[in-house]
């Protein structure tokens, strides 16, 4: 773990505090599906977090889930988000010690995404998806849990 101050007092603090191997359960609900049985999945996983310095930002995430998909998210310091080497939204840091990321996709769909730490290895995330419309289109709910110790062989 990071030996950064806990809470994050800033957002360099918040993306440092981001580094590291994580479990992961996540509950989304589309709020768009017709049937009863198709609205909510949830499944676990594990991701890697790495944070890297960059020039002329505050610095980078590079997630990477387990079945190799890696993608980095560059926090611009005037408030832009970079995806993939791609301006894709903005972040803000707030003063409770989250963060927030509004991604907006081609397709006109908005996505806000709320991450905050309850402990300095309990990490909380909701996400929202808004359509063109304004409809909520879908939501979800995760808990990312530090891994700190080697999985047992």
């Amino acid at each position: 773990m990071s030996e950064q101050a806990f809470p994050p007092a800033d957002p360099a603090g918040f993306l440092n505090l981001c580094a590291g191997e994580w479990m992961s359960l996540r509950s989304t609900f589309d709020l768009a599906a017709g049937g009863d049985d198709d609205w909510h999945n949830s499944e676990r996983g594990e991701l890697t977090v790495r944070c890297d310095a960059l020039e002329a930002s505050l610095g980078q995430l590079v997630v990477q889930a387990p079945g190799g998909l890696s993608t980095s998210l560059a926090f611009a310091a005037g408030g832009e988000l970079v995806v993939d080497g791609a301006p894709a939204g903005h972040w803000r840091f707030w003063p409770d010690g989250s963060m927030e990321l509004n991604l907006n996709r081609d397709d006109g769909v908005c996505v806000q995404e709320r991450i905050w730490f309850t402990r300095a290895n309990l990490r909380l995330r909701s996400t929202t998806a808004m359509g063109a419309d304004g409809n909520p289109l879908q939501g979800s709910f995760c808990t990312d849990i530090r891994r700190v110790s080697k999985p047992a062989a």
